[in-house]
C-alpha cells in the first residue's frame, strides 16, 4: 500500500520566497533527520494563486500506510504539522491533511 499525503500553505507574494528559504533549510532537512522508516518521497509544489493574490504551496509526501502517516504526524494522521518558523510566514494554512490510498499506477 502507498498513501499520498497532501497539505496546503499559502504566503502573501512578498513573503513566498522567505517560506521557501524556511522549507529548504529548515522544515525538509527537519523532517528528513528524524528518519522515518515508512516516508517514501516528499515534494514541494509552488503556483501564484491569482485569485487570492497569494503564493500557494503544495506539499506532497508519499508514506508506506497509515500507521507511517501517524508516526510522522505523532498520532493523529489528519493533523497539520506546521513548525513555528514556517507558522511565522505563512498567511493561512490547511488544518488537516487530505490522504489518497494508491490504487493503481500506469507508468
Amino acid at each position: 500500500m502507498s498513501i499520498l499525503r497532501i497539505w496546503r500553505g499559502w504566503t502573501r507574494p512578498e513573503d513566498a520566497d522567505a517560506y521557501d528559504r524556511v522549507l529548504d533549510q529548515d522544515v525538509a532537512p527537519g523532517i528528513v533527520a528524524r528518519g522515518l522508516p515508512g516516508l517514501q518521497s516528499f515534494e514541494v509544489w509552488r503556483r501564484l494563486s491569482g485569485d487570492e493574490q497569494a503564493e500557494e504551496f503544495l506539499t506532497a509526501m508519499r508514506f508506506r500506510d497509515m500507521a507511517a502517516v501517524g508516526e510522522f504526524t505523532g498520532g493523529e494522521p489528519h493533523a497539520s504539522v506546521v513548525p513555528p518558523q514556517a507558522r511565522a510566514v505563512l498567511w493561512r494554512f490547511d488544518d488537516r491533511s487530505q490522504h489518497y490510498q494508491l490504487r493503481r499506477r500506469h507508468v
